[in-house]
């Protein structure tokens, strides 16, 4: 089950999903967003796709909240992709994986960061983590729909997987050795996130070729999961609009850092 007006539309517009049947609710076509709804009911008739009206209150008991927006969608399961899947598309390559990410809210907003950052993928492990559920499409606003996701056992099996076909491997943690910015991101690069308030495992800390950290200059010592992928990602995008850097595309590793607050999980 998927619910939202952007979560749904955008299923319908991927094609990456098989629909069972739409219910709107009934109040709301008289409502200020009637004429949304009933673009996305034409999108649903041109799709082949069964709509229902109902009662506003059937379809929050169906969605268990009140957030449906009057749109709820009965899909079939989301299919994952392998670790090779990935790979597809022209070189250099943004893969996102995610460590352990447990709140769907901050998977959602994470997911679409990484559609927004133009990632060709996103790694997500199959235990102690958050399900690909309607709390998280909807908190991606449908972005996730549009990415190439795939779910492992092994998330270091399959880091060292990516690291074979030429990704280096960059983690974020507090314990990193470089700033988030100095690092070039223009190559092949595969960027890991971490669980809420514990960060990286610690063999998945160690497969890592380089840590990264974000900075932070005021009293508070961190940025949540969601925040700091944002900023990580969207430098990422920056630098690869801007072109490759004078620099070889492995920074090499410093030595000795100046002690300063910042955490990337």
């Amino acid at each position: 089950m998927i619910y939202g007006l952007h979560p749904v539309e955008e299923a319908l517009r991927s094609g990456t999903r098989r629909f069972d049947h739409v219910c709107v609710a009934q109040e709301r076509l008289n409502h200020g967003d009637a004429r949304r709804l009933a673009e996305i009911m034409e999108l649903c008739r041109a799709a082949g796709v069964n709509v229902r009206t109902e009662p506003r209150e059937a379809l929050t008991r169906l969605a268990g909240t009140g957030a449906h927006q009057g749109l709820v969608a009965m899909v079939r399961e989301r299919e994952f992709l392998g670790v090779e899947d990935l790979l597809e598309g022209a070189e250099p390559r943004l893969v996102l994986a995610l460590d352990g990410v447990e709140d769907p809210q901050n998977l959602g907003a994470l997911l679409r960061t990484a559609e927004g950052a133009g990632v060709d993928g996103v790694l997500l492990t199959e235990r102690r983590s958050a399900p690909l559920s309607a709390v998280a499409m909807k908190a991606s606003a449908g972005a996730a729909e549009h990415l190439r996701l795939a779910r492992v056992v092994n998330l270091v099996r399959a880091l060292e997987m990516l690291k074979e076909r030429n990704l280096w491997c960059v983690g974020l943690d507090e314990r990193g050795t470089q700033d988030y910015d100095q690092y070039d991101f223009t190559s092949n690069t595969l960027i890991v996130l971490g669980r809420e308030g514990a960060g990286l495992h610690d063999l998945v800390r160690r497969t890592c070729d380089h840590l990264l950290r974000i900075p932070m200059a005021g009293r508070v010592e961190s940025l949540n999961v969601a925040a700091a992928g944002a900023v990580v990602l969207f430098e990422a995008a920056r630098q690869r609009r801007s072109g490759p850097r004078s620099v070889t595309s492995r920074p090499a590793k410093t030595e000795k850092r100046r002690i300063q607050k910042g955490l990337g999980s």
